[in-house]
């Protein structure tokens, strides 16, 4: 049985660890600890590939925009209508 997981939590993953992997090739720690955490960069999306194909890959490396509220701040139609002006 497969499990899908949210691209949003395997894209914060992703970045978690090319951020670590950066910070610990400055601060200079042992080779094998950079090249752990940088292996694990490169398998994030290749496990997103092996679960969901080249389309969730694309989706998890350029994240599209979150779409336009209808209007107001941010309130759905229903809500809107709900607010007395």
């Amino acid at each position: 049985m497969s499990v899908a997981i949210p691209l949003a939590r395997a894209r914060r993953k992703l970045v978690v660890f090319a951020i670590l992997t950066g910070v610990a090739t400055v601060a200079g720690l042992p080779g094998w600890t950079v090249a752990a955490l940088a292996l694990t960069c490169l398998a994030i999306p290749l496990a997103v590939a092996v679960g969901g194909g080249a389309g969730e890959v694309g989706e998890l490396l350029r994240p599209g925009r979150c779409p336009a509220a209808a209007g107001g701040l941010g309130h759905s139609t229903e809500q809107g209508e709900r607010f007395v002006t």
